[in-house]
């Protein structure tokens, strides 16, 4: 490795990395904060996901940390160091992988739910995250045992990089079984279906930025041997899934006004919740037919309706 490789591809790359992955580190905590301020009447299982996202959020960003440390800190200027993998920096890898599983699992729930519990989608996103939590733990536990980013590199090049293929698969099974889904509940209502472009733009952009990072890493991984860029991307990818699944919880309060005001502005519409888990449309007068849009709002955004809420009432 070069000295120009060493100080730039290594130090720099690990560097920016953690710098970015402590912003976004920022805006998990401030997504954390929103999500309790305003959906504080949530189901017990939702706060308990979102509180299990923010400690392994914080649990990654101090293992990042902790790895830079090592690197600019307790071992600067030792260049026979560089090379060496310290188990804080190995242990991001798995952390990572925890939290692209429960992201992957929360978004095949929806697709379960939206598609009328459709097990032929479900069950190989579910298959397939848990197919790259296994890599990436394992491929944790090899670089703590190996120690050594080329001796890591020249044995087990295929592990890393089927970790973060299967995640950037399972993102694009995500994103266009949430497209194709929503795009069946399109109807002959303008409103309803301005609200629907909506939801397949939030799945898009969600969906397209965690594939993005994750593909940039694998591309950096495979092409660039003598650097570190693919680790200071890692960093971010996990970041990026945290807030994809916080944006998701914290964009109902929009939807929610969305629809109510599609409700006001459109041809008269009865809607009719006798339960909180009633998830239809149970009466369109003009035009006489029934849409699962509502349907799809709740089951992409929000399984909840909140009692004080407008769309709660009859109308």
């Amino acid at each position: 490795m070069s000295s120009l490789g060493s100080v730039v591809g290594t130090y720099g790359a690990l560097f920016l990395g953690g710098f970015f992955a402590s912003i976004l580190s920022g805006l998990v905590a401030l997504q954390v904060l929103v999500y309790f301020k305003l959906y504080n009447n949530d189901a017990r299982h939702l706060k308990a996901l979102v509180l299990i996202i923010w400690v392994l959020d914080m649990f990654h960003t101090a293992l990042v940390l902790a790895g830079l440390w090592d690197y600019l800190i307790k071992n600067f200027g030792l260049s026979d160091r560089i090379d060496t993998i310290p188990w804080t920096l190995s242990g991001t890898v798995a952390v990572t992988g925890i939290l692209t599983c429960i992201v992957h699992f929360f978004y095949s729930g929806r697709i379960f739910k939206l598609s009328r519990q459709n097990y032929y989608i479900a069950v190989p996103i579910c298959t397939l995250a848990v197919c790259r939590l296994v890599s990436a733990s394992a491929t944790t536990a090899e670089m703590v045992l190996t120690g050594s980013f080329h001796e890591f590199r020249s044995k087990f090049y295929w592990l890393f990089t089927l970790g973060l293929g299967l995640s950037s698969v399972v993102d694009i099974i995500i994103t266009c079984s949430l497209f194709v889904l929503l795009q069946t509940s399109r109807t002959t209502n303008f409103d309803l279906n301005a609200i629907i472009d909506s939801l397949i733009l939030y799945a898009f952009e969600t969906g397209s930025l965690t594939a993005a990072g994750t593909v940039l890493s694998m591309i950096c991984w495979l092409t660039m041997s003598n650097n570190l860029v693919f680790m200071g991307l890692h960093f971010v990818i996990a970041k990026l899934y945290a807030n994809s699944l916080l944006v998701t919880l914290n964009t109902r309060r929009g939807m929610r006004r969305a629809r109510a005001g599609s409700a006001g502005h459109s041809t008269p519409v009865g809607i009719h919740f006798p339960g909180r888990r009633n998830l239809a449309f149970e009466e369109i007068r003009s035009p006489k037919v029934t849409i699962s849009v509502e349907h799809a709002v709740h089951q992409v955004y929000d399984q909840e309706v909140n009692v004080g809420s407008p769309i709660s009432r009859s109308y």
